[in-house]
């Protein structure tokens, strides 16, 4: 590798990773006629496209030396279309440039934005990330894009189909013009060569030998199954290959969620990989591939770009690709490096078509069969144990124990114990349904009714006005009794009822009435059922002469028969046509002469003049409607007359009729007198209190004296009273009391007790009641 010039960093690199030799992509892109110009580079998926613009990109980065410096921006951009393909690609990056000490970040979906800006900030060499979080840094300012020197796009088509243009403008648009832009990508449609035209100048178009050759190292089959065999068709052949990993592609979420619940029911080492995950769940599942947690991944097209996952021989297309290329990408995950792998199409008659679309357009050919069946999966597993390794391998210290067992259990007994651990770690082979091959499902003459051989007739409670169709019922009929759609005849729907045919071969396996589903039956009928006279009138016997009839219209001797108007549109049979009249084109002297209206023709305008308008007449000369409202006629009051009034009379209200009261009530009441003159005593009257403490008819509500007799103590500032206004700007007044309009006035102190009486609250005392508070 050291005629091939490569940077001594790298070639330390690549020694210490065990290349011998590089492959012819590799080779390539070192050509010295590519140094310093811009590439479109084609090759097949695991041709070491990662590695090779690794090289390629090393003048730029390096520049002459082999220990790089602190960078103040980034010097190489790789963009890739996924998340999974970005990733994969530093840490190719990492190993290839980890002699030169080159810093890379990672600037991909899903993952801490502050983290990527952080490692930019603290200078990286070479970035790698996806279209849209490239995007979003250089917006934002954290992605320097001054002195980049060299821009590299893997899997251009991909994005190109994901819908990145937009953004891929962009990016290379903020890039310096100078820059150094190369593209690689297993497929050149003419999209990417417009896309080279656009962002390239003067590009050297470089198309591998294996380009010619699509995926040498892949075998193709093409697996025909019945719809209902779908899944069990796929368990099969991951049971039949037993790859160390396999990868399942599904068209859609849905499909993966549900076809990870069903493997994960059988026993199989799944894991899923499709958009809805986060990134973390998506390295995780990726993890346990490459530790060998896990042995099938389910994935969507997401993971069908530059996924290398060590020691995938399988790979699975539980749903058909959209185009050709994808059908490329999805295979392209195994036959890498050099090693051998397997694409199985699992293709239900109904996308034959497809299939050999796909297959043509990818120039690849494939082998067409069946799946393989539960005993050719369980001679596999056979053939398998009989060369397994620990069965050659010499005893070691478990001979004692061996020995132990053989002689306690015999050796073929312990031999059967074997056998059965062996396949119990294992899921079951299904039992598939013989499929039509794919010659006998190319479009064929119709079959003709008569010639599907004897059957019986079965009938079906349901028809027209239950919505009935024989697309809704075929399956239904497949699926409960156990047969094929070959082994179904006409399916004759009626108004109520539907009439099956099934073959004579497997009708005898059929009870005489089976239930389908709730509400619908299927029943066996004698004899071929009339589909001309009403319904179910195969089984009401023949019908009953009566004994005298009307005669009928031709009979009649009073009137002539009846005999029906021929229809000008259908002709009898065997009758010769009757005789059309010839056409003969109509001469222009039968047909009236249009003849131009002349002016004169016309009734010439005469302008009205005012006297011939009627005169306009006003609303009140007008005669009214009959529905106007009417004014009533009144009688003018004479002058000066006074106008009579009527006195007011009140009116006579009848006397209220009372219910009589009982003797108690009709007694006489005691007549009422004033107060003071029924009063015994007379009534002390109201005199009001003085201002001093003695003053009025109220006695005080605490004495001096009285306090002093209870043992109290003089009145202080400290006896815990609050004052009410009181303090230093009016003097005179106790502190401490809570008497109104008393200045001057002293109490002697109660003595401390214990727990003092309550007091008496008198209703004029405001103490206690709510004072707002100022605004």
């Amino acid at each position: 590798m050291t005629e091939l010039n490569i940077a001594a960093p790298l070639a330390a690199a690549l020694a210490a990773k065990g290349y011998e030799s590089l492959t012819p992509v590799q080779e390539a892109v070192l050509a010295p006629e590519l140094i310093g110009r811009d590439a479109l580079v084609s090759a097949q998926t695991g041709s070491g496209k990662t590695v090779a613009f690794g090289l390629a990109m090393a003048p730029e980065v390096l520049g002459g030396t082999d220990i790089l410096k602190p960078a103040e921006a980034p010097l190489a951009l790789i963009i890739a279309p996924t998340r999974e393909l970005a990733q994969q690609v530093a840490r190719e990056l990492e190993w290839l440039y980890a002699e030169a000490g080159a810093q890379i970040a990672t600037c991909v979906g899903g993952m801490d934005y502050r983290t990527e800006r952080r490692a930019l900030s603290f200078g990286a060499h070479i970035v790698v990330g996806t279209p849209g979080r490239l995007r979003d840094h250089i917006e934002r300012g954290s992605l320097d894009m001054s002195l980049l020197h060299v821009a590299v796009l893997d899997e251009a088509d991909e994005m190109l189909d994901l819908g990145f243009a937009e953004d891929l403008e962009f990016i290379l648009g903020s890039a310096p013009a100078e820059r150094r832009t190369l593209m690689f990508s297993a497929t050149v449609p003419k999209e990417i060569e417009k896309l080279a035209a656009t962002f390239q100048r003067d590009a050297v178009r470089l198309q591998t030998q294996g380009e010619a050759r699509q995926h040498g190292d892949i075998e193709y089959r093409a697996i025909n199954i019945t719809p209902r065999d779908r899944e069990h068709a796929i368990f099969n052949v991951l049971r039949f290959y037993e790859a160390q990993t396999a990868i399942v592609f599904c068209k859609t979420r849905m499909n993966v969620n549900h076809l990870l619940a069903r493997m994960g029911n059988r026993g199989f080492q799944v894991v899923a990989l499709s958009g809805e995950l986060s990134q973390s769940e998506r390295m995780h599942a990726l993890q346990a591939l490459r530790d060998g947690r896990a042995r099938v991944c389910i994935a969507t097209d997401v993971a069908a770009r530059g996924i290398d996952l060590p020691g995938l021989e399988l790979v699975i297309h539980a749903d058909l690709p959209s185009n050709s290329e994808t059908l490329l990408h999805r295979s392209g995950r195994t036959g890498r490096a050099g090693k051998k792998g397997t694409s199985v199409l699992i293709v239900p008659p109904s996308e034959f078509r497809k299939a050999t679309r796909l297959l043509q357009g990818a120039k690849v050919v494939a082998e067409w069969g069946k799946a393989p069946s539960a005993e050719e999966v369980q001679e596999r597993d056979d053939a398998r144990l009989m060369e397994l390794p620990l069965l050659t391998d010499r005893p070691g210290e478990e001979a004692a124990l061996a020995a132990q067992l053989v002689e306690r259990y015999g050796a073929d007994h312990m031999a059967a114990a074997f056998v059965r651990l062996w396949r119990e770690g294992r899921s079951a082979p299904e039992v598939l349904h013989d499929a039509v091959m794919p010659t006998q499902a190319a479009p064929s003459a119709p079959r003709d009714r008569n010639a599907f051989g004897e059957a019986e007739w079965f009938l079906l409670s349901v028809g027209h006005e239950g919505r009935a169709e024989a697309r809704w019922l075929l399956p239904k009929i497949c699926d409960a009794v156990g047969i094929t759609k070959a082994e179904i005849g006409a399916i004759r729907v009626q108004q109520t009822v539907t009439f099956v045919q099934v073959a004579k071969t497997v009708s005898g396996k059929i009870a005489d009435r089976i239930e389908l589903e709730p509400g619908l039956t299927m029943d066996r009928v004698e004899g071929e059922p009339q589909f001309g006279r009403p319904e179910r009138s195969f089984d009401r016997g023949p019908r009953p002469e009566r004994a005298e009839r009307a005669p009928r219209r031709e009979d009649r001797g009073d009137r002539p028969a009846y005999t029906p108007k021929p229809s000008r549109f259908v002709e009898d049979e065997g009758a010769a046509p009757a005789p059309r009249k010839p056409y003969t084109p109509r001469e222009d002297g039968d047909r009236k002469p249009y003849a131009k209206r002349e002016d004169g023709d016309r009734k010439p305008y005469a302008k009205r003049e005012d006297g011939d308008r009627k005169p306009y007449a006003k609303r009140e000369d007008a005669p009214r409607s009959p529905y106007a409202k009417r004014e009533r006629d009144y009688p003018a009051r004479p002058e000066g007359a006074e106008s009579e009034k009527r006195s007011y009379k009140p009116r006579e209200v009848a006397p209220m009729k009372r219910a009589p009261r009982d003797a108690a009530a009709e007694a006489p009441r005691k007549p009422w007198v004033k107060r003071d003159e029924a009063a015994e005593a007379p009534r002390k009257t109201y005199a009001p209190r003085g201002d001093g403490p003695e003053g009025g008819d109220r006695k005080p509500r605490w004495k001096a004296d009285d306090r002093a007799d209870k043992g109290g103590k003089p009145a202080s500032k400290s006896a815990g009273f609050k004052s009410h206004g009181g303090g230093k700007d009016k003097p005179g007044r106790a502190a401490g009391t809570k008497s109104h309009k008393a200045e001057g006035k002293t109490f002697a102190a109660k003595p401390a007790r214990a727990k003092p009486a309550p007091r008496p609250v008198d209703a004029r005392d405001t103490s206690k009641r709510f004072t707002p508070p100022k605004k």
